[in-house]
């Protein structure tokens, strides 16, 4: 996919190549210099006519009308040079290879050297070009018949710099693998539930734990039974498809010890149960799986890149359905932890499922914990549909994620959590909790029952409702599943002290 070249010949022939531009006078100057003098000072020209941009994403094309070996050159704009941040250079480089999309030839080379500054190295710029790749280019296959007709695309990039080659590699791996990951969850998410259920995503888990050595184990109803998973066990009551509790351990330490747990909510289609959701509501429900999704994606990032750190994955995989033997509104049903619960609403099942998966990872020995799921409407009501919620037990746990989030771009915001929250969930007359104690603060009720179980262990809660998928094509990718989290997780893990 990738090739490095320590130096661009003379002779190189390219049907195209690209170039960074920054708003900056004089407009040109190195290898952009050098083309303007091949072109006879037509370039700067063509700036001055305003023809060619240093706007940040503008994408200009030049054809060079046989003057050069090279057919066409592609100016991509970086705004000005002391304001360019990794993640606007990542979005750049997706709006590049949206322009490039259906073009008639399958190689474009890359000025790497040009899009670098101060900040931005040449090893950041890589990692950014690679991502930005796998990601804008990303289509779910979907369904429909397809055409004899081959698609062109880009399949080879050849990248220039004068930098280190063997550390430009490494940073295009690392990037490139970043970016297939996401789009690995993100076709989970895209993948209708009649065609996705619990069995399917343990398959496709077990598929990774033998691709990437994880050790595993797939948990079924009767196994969970034992365990007295009640609470996971309830939300399948009404489904005739068997839940599975999936587990994923990845040892990169001697010891298992600082044992990261990762906990993804896997509702593979979310009716409401008796607390049925309206008709214009319940379209999009096979995306309530995204949080597990999140997680399989972390866990083929850890796998290819293979991090001194200990993880232990943990999904719970479910649909939850209607029937004569659906759990139903004043039910009270017994978790893994020993808890009770009363069922006050049975669209809040991502809570109970998750409440038994945090105590199996931390039965598996984790010690830290972030569980990631799709909870809550109310998170999008309350930080819209670019900011996933957050909450917390821990400071300092907090932090980490929190940073690791902004280097990836996937921007969280933290909700509180206080004792009057918890008082409100653990309010039942009959049971420990109540798992919707209302509607006001309904983002935080979820954070704050699931902190019932995650007990004195650091905990981070990632509420993506808002965050996974998306009505609008955007720069690094089109409408549909986001795959966000994936990145976050797999940076923070990369960086966890």
């Amino acid at each position: 996919m990738f090739t490095v070249v320590r130096e661009m010949p003379v002779n190189a022939k390219h049907e195209a190549l690209v170039v960074g531009l920054f708003d900056k006078q004089p407009p040109f100057n190195g290898m952009v210099a050098e083309w303007n003098e091949k072109l006879n000072g037509q370039l700067l020209e063509l700036f001055k006519e305003g023809d060619l941009s240093a706007k940040k994403k503008h994408v200009s094309k030049v054809h060079t009308l046989g003057q050069t070996n090279v057919k066409r050159l592609y100016f991509v704009g970086l705004g000005k040079e002391s304001e360019l941040t990794f993640d606007a250079l990542r979005e750049v480089f997706g709006k590049l290879f949206k322009t490039l999309k259906g073009v008639k030839w399958t190689e474009v080379a890359v000025a790497l050297d040009t899009f670098t500054t101060e900040r931005i190295d040449v090893n950041d710029a890589a990692h950014a070009l690679a991502e930005a790749f796998a990601l804008a280019t990303y289509q779910f296959a979907g369904y429909k018949q397809k055409s004899n007709e081959p698609e062109k695309k880009i399949e080879h990039i050849i990248v220039y710099t004068e930098a280190d080659k063997e550390e430009a590699e490494a940073s295009l791996l690392v990037g490139s693998v970043y970016g297939k990951a996401t789009n690995s969850a993100r076709t989970l998410v895209n993948t209708p539930s009649n065609l996705l259920k619990a069995t399917d995503l343990a398959d496709y888990a077990v598929e990774l734990a033998k691709k990437y050595d994880f050790e595993y184990e797939i948990l079924e109803k009767e196994e969970m039974e034992k365990l007295g998973m009640g609470a996971f066990l309830a939300v399948n009551q009404g489904s005739s498809e068997p839940p599975k509790m999936i587990v994923l351990k990845y040892q990169g330490k001697e010891t298992w010890n600082h044992v990261i747990g990762l906990v993804g909510k896997g509702v593979t289609f979310d009716t409401g149960g008796y607390s049925i959701k309206p008709k214009d509501g319940i379209v999009g429900m096979k995306t309530d799986m995204a949080g597990a999704a999140a997680v399989l994606g972390a866990m083929e990032i850890i796998g290819e890149l293979r991090p001194e750190q200990n993880v232990v994955a943990v999904i719970p995989a479910t649909d939850n359905m209607i029937s004569g033997e659906a759990f139903k509104p004043d039910d009270v049903i017994t978790s893994m932890s020993g808890k009770t619960i009363e069922v006050t609403n049975t669209d809040a099942e991502g809570r109970l499922i998750l409440a038994d998966a945090i105590t199996y990872a931390k039965h598996h020995g984790a010690n830290y914990l972030i569980d990631v799921a799709t909870l809550t409407g109310g998170v999008i009501v309350a930080l819209g549909v670019h900011t996933t919620g957050a909450m917390t037990n821990n400071e300092a746990l907090f932090e980490q994620v929190l940073e690791a989030s902004a280097e990836t771009g996937e921007f969280i915001w933290r909700l509180p959590i206080t004792e009057k929250d918890k008082e409100r969930v653990r309010n039942s007359p009959i049971a420990d909790l109540n798992n919707s104690p209302g509607r006001e603060g309904h983002a935080i009720m979820g954070g704050a029952f699931l902190a019932e179980f995650a007990e004195d262990t650091p905990w981070v809660h990632l509420d993506i409702a808002g965050t996974s998928v998306t009505s609008k094509e955007h720069d690094l990718g089109p409408a549909g599943a986001t795959g966000v989290m994936v990145r976050t997780l797999a940076t923070f893990i990369e960086r966890f002290d």
